[in-house]
């Protein structure tokens, strides 16, 4: 059997080492058009940022390895030109010599990746204005930083004794993955950085209330973030330098411009072959990785998968998918019967020490989908026990079906410990987990990692509460009338309060109770819902309509949680 991989990276690199391991006789060609076979593209930023010093680093597997250890025949700067699916060849073209050769093959895997965007911008093939994809884009990118313009030549070497550093300027367009992480990057190189995001947020996956934190957060740090404009043209100014107009009629100047507008599937050879293209723009595959021609997979970026939660077609370009799809395209070849269960678009990034984290479904997809049947909660637990030092609060939403409890999606803030639950969550959803499941899950507890009632036990233990009608719940955004009572001390209403609030601390709750009407809905409220817990059972059991508003003040002004220090506030639960 010979199989043909056309792509390396994540997707068709696991696929040529699995189909190995899987089967000796086998012929394997794999063929990459760029110079590396196998390299961390989610390592670039960090290269240009310093904390990665050496590119070869990123380098995570050679040509000669997976010839010598492999032996797979790995071919870089090798571009597939054209395929016939009816005859079962393709051609292939050598990008340092020209020459083109025809091969033929049993099995094909498509790993064609996702391109960054570039949109048809004036003045956007200026110098100074690059895209982070692949490992030469993040050494132009550190060339240009250190010598790229008669300004920043030297400016990586600038010291002596002057007493003020020139500012060094940079725009990033786009807030996804790669805007934020080559902001932050550009920060630590000292550059003064101007996020620009067409839409009303950054970290399109996560909700808005969830991405006002990361923006307050990135704020904070000294990124300035402009949202809701995009740029319209770039123009280069005499110094080399780069004004970056958008269309509010703003002007940016810079002396490096990133792009990180996201990527778009790589179809083109699908479309040469007649595969069927997804509603998505991807290349549409089943859960064994196979196109519309049997004999044809595809893997990785370019392909749409399902949705494990909502079962939509979705575009994720996530290594660990396509790591998975790769090694189930090999089992499929290889004979055995192996399927990709679909993804939840887990994923994580890092900021300033700062970790934002989600899996499976947010509000946003479910509203748009038409979904009602689910509920959301807000809770803000230390990420270990808050009596050892160095706890640090986590900021999590969490969503889940109203009729059974089934967990549907989670994301969380923090600058500790965030990683660990969302990774439990997402194990759990994939598992079809229940909130009552959350409550008996059995985690690591010590009190340097974590609470005997550990993050997400007490997301399911909230959960199951609001589904047992222990706790019926509100929210800031859909309160309709009532009575809002605050039970928190007068000295914290001192710092941020609700106007018209009535004021009981929950201390003098029992006593007080002929204040509060009986009929009317009592909306509860404290810092972050725990009080405001304790004070929702004590009503319900003396005969009063309430409801607790989940997340308290936290969830009506999340983006004060991680600015706290500056203003004052307390962190009582």
């Amino acid at each position: 059997m010979k199989v043909i991989i056309i792509g390396g990276v994540a997707g068709g690199a696991s696929c040529a080492a699995r189909l190995r391991r899987l089967d000796e006789a086998a012929e394997i060609i794999m063929v990459e058009r760029g110079p590396y076979v196998s390299y961390a593209n989610c390592g670039l930023p960090y290269h240009v940022g310093g904390v990665i010093p050496e590119e070869a680093q990123l380098l995570v597997a050679s040509e000669a390895v997976f010839r010598e250890q492999f032996a797979v025949d790995a071919r870089t700067s090798c571009e597939a030109i054209a395929i016939s699916p009816q005859r079962k060849i393709l051609d292939l073209k050598n990008l340092k010599t020209g020459k083109i050769t025809t091969e033929s093959y049993d099995k094909l895997v498509l790993s064609p990746g996702a391109p960054s965007i570039r949109p048809e911008l004036p003045g956007i093939d200026l110098p100074g204005i690059f895209h982070v994809r692949t490992v030469p884009d993040a050494r132009q990118i550190r060339e240009w930083l250190e010598k790229g313009t008669q300004f920043l030549s030297g400016m990586d070497r600038y010291s002596g004794f002057q007493t003020i550093r020139p500012k060094t300027r940079a725009v990033v367009v786009g807030g996804g993955f790669i805007g934020l992480e080559m902001a932050e990057n550009l920060v630590h190189r000292d550059f003064e950085v101007t996020l620009i995001e067409r839409g009303d947020q950054v970290l399109n996956p996560i909700d808005p209330e969830m991405a006002h934190i990361v923006e307050g957060y990135l704020e904070r740090h000294g990124v300035r973030v402009e949202l809701e404009d995009e740029v319209a043209e770039f123009k280069q100014t005499e110094s080399g330098a780069i004004d970056i107009v958008t269309r509010s009629g703003s002007t940016y100047p810079a002396d490096i411009v990133v792009l990180g507008l996201g990527v778009r599937p790589d179809t083109a050879l699908a479309k040469m072959a007649g595969l069927e293209i997804g509603e998505r723009g991807g290349i549409r595959v089943d859960d064994r990785m196979r196109t519309s021609e049997p004999d044809i997979f595809a893997v990785g970026d370019a392909v749409e998968v399902k949705d494990f939660v909502t079962g939509q077609w979705s575009l994720v370009a996530l290594a660990g998918p396509a790591n998975r799809q790769g090694r189930i395209a090999a089992d499929v070849i290889a004979g055995r019967d192996s399927r990709f269960r679909g993804t939840q678009g887990t994923a994580i990034i890092g900021l300033f020490g700062g970790t934002a984290a989600w899996t499976g479904a947010g509000e946003k997809a479910l509203a748009r989908m038409g979904d009602q049947d689910f509920e959301k909660i807000y809770l803000y637990p230390n990420s270990h026990a808050g009596y050892y030092p160095g706890a640090k609060p986590i900021a999590m939403k969490v969503l889940f079906r109203k009729s059974d409890g089934r967990l549907l999606g989670a994301q969380a803030l923090g600058e500790d410990g965030v990683d660990k639950r969302i990774s439990a969550l997402a194990a759990l959803i994939q598992m079809g987990a229940t909130v009552y499941d959350l409550e008996e899950s059995e985690l690591c507890y010590a009190p340097q990692f974590g609470s005997a009632k550990d993050p997400v036990n007490f997301a399911g233990m909230v959960a199951a509460d609001v589904l047992r009608g222990d706790m019926p719940i509100s929210h800031w955004t859909s309160m309709e009338g009532g009575v809002l009572l605050d039970v928190r001390e007068p000295i914290e209403l001192a710092v941020e309060q609700v106007p018209g609030v009535l004021n009981i601390p929950l201390g003098q709750l029992r006593a007080r109770l002929d204040e509060l009407p009986r009929d009317q809905e009592i909306h509860v409220i404290c810092r972050s819902g725990q009080r405001a817990y304790y004070a929702t059972r004590l009503l319900m059991q003396a005969g009063f309509k309430v409801r607790n508003v989940s997340g308290g003040m936290l969830s009506r002004t999340q983006a004060s949680f991680f600015l706290q220090d500056e203003i004052g506030m307390e962190r009582q639960p």
